[in-house]
């Protein structure tokens, strides 16, 4: 590893939530205002996630009083305090422009489904059985 990717490696966050086109995300980022710092909640749309390691970043869009205002954040930067994924969108497309052209429902984005594994083990354990055979 040369000096270059131990200073990156360094610097980055050790907790970073997986983000994709799509998600709804909360940012909650440090703002310098005067002399004091206070830290401003942003919430919207992942509209793309780009680069890599300590240069990753990714773009957030939110519609406040009928304006469009989008934000792009550094993943690993000092000034973001903490991401929180809200839902994780279903999409199909990394980028996600053609949101800036849609207003009210049609911007909406759909829900991306889990896989219930648990629930599904939990249907074919042995107890739902011998329930069956305690009620013959």
């Amino acid at each position: 590893m040369n000096v270059i990717q131990q200073l990156e490696k360094e610097q980055q966050k050790e907790k970073v939530p997986a983000l994709r086109a799509g998600d709804t995300v909360k940012v909650h980022a440090k703002v310098v205002e005067g002399t004091r710092e206070r830290i401003q909640v942003f919430e919207g749309i992942v509209l793309r996630v780009t680069g890599g390691g300590l240069r990753q970043n990714f773009t957030v869009r939110r519609v406040t009083h009928g304006v469009g205002v989008e934000r792009t954040f550094l993943i690993h930067s000092p000034r973001i305090d903490k991401i929180e994924v809200l839902r994780h969108g279903d999409v199909r497309q990394a980028r996600l422009y053609y949101l800036r052209g849609k207003v009210g429902k049609e911007a909406r984005v759909r829900e991306r489904r889990q896989l219930a594994r648990t629930g599904a083990a939990e249907a074919e354990s042995p107890e739902n059985g011998d329930e069956e055979a305690s009620e013959e």
